[in-house]
């Protein structure tokens, strides 16, 4: 009877140890994502575009705007800037880009790992960036899109958090002489959601929307090459 019941207990446990030990093993930064595309490339792309599914989307809606530029689009759906963060080696500095374009946040504002401050956000942030010039990669900065709600978060109000994480980024972005991308001002709408007819769920950008990115995104891309051309001629 005591093995019978000893095999009860086993048979019983036995789900709950295979969901632990397959989460456990799960890619919890999605390092494998990008892992073949990058092995493959032969050339350097000019530039890393690293961030979350506008930066996915980005890629899936004009993928010609990569292709013809030599850009690299490294964007996960969901991730946090602590993702980013941790595969910042594999999806940036190993390709040897000139320059990385870093779009992040609203996920951590969403909470999608979980709660964080403005100023942890920031630091993630600062992070990549450190990792960046330390590898002679001139880092590009973004605003956060507007939002002012989440389809998987209802019980959020992120508009004045992205306005203040937009101020946080600016501030760093101004103090050590890099370059500002401001996605949020020509996007926003009076409660600080995307304006209408420019998204579904006022998050998401529609696929036009992103011409006018690619715009700022370039001329943001010229002035920090240049400036980082000028600081090498005059070493």
């Amino acid at each position: 009877m005591r093995f019978l019941a000893s095999l009860a207990v086993l048979l019983f446990m036995c789900p709950a140890l295979i969901q632990a030990q397959a989460k456990e093993d799960k890619d919890w930064a999605l390092y494998s994502r990008y892992s073949g595309a990058n092995d493959t490339i032969t050339v350097a792309p000019k530039v890393v575009f690293m961030g979350n599914s506008i930066t996915e989307n980005w890629l899936k809606f004009h993928p010609e705007f990569f292709q013809k530029n030599v850009y690299a689009a490294r964007g996960i759906s969901g991730q946090t800037t602590y993702e980013m963060l941790a595969r910042f080696h594999n999806d940036v500095v190993a390709l040897g880009p000139q320059a990385v374009v870093i779009l992040s946040g609203i996920n951590d504002i969403a909470r999608n790992s979980g709660y964080i401050s403005l100023e942890n956000i920031m630091g993630n942030i600062i992070s990549m960036c450190d990792i960046a010039r330390a590898n002679g990669i001139v880092p590009i900065l973004c605003s956060i899109l507007p939002a002012d709600r989440f389809s998987w978060r209802k019980d959020l109000k992120p508009a004045p958090l992205v306005v203040e994480m937009n101020k946080l980024i600016k501030g760093y972005a101004d103090t050590h002489g890099l370059q500002y991308v401001d996605f949020y001002t020509p996007l926003a709408d009076e409660n600080g959601a995307l304006r209408e007819g420019l998204s579904k769920d006022r998050c998401h950008p529609y696929p036009e929307v992103y011409t006018g990115m690619e715009e700022q995104v370039q001329d943001a891309i010229a002035k920090a090459l240049k400036g980082s051309k000028k600081k090498k001629n005059r070493k």
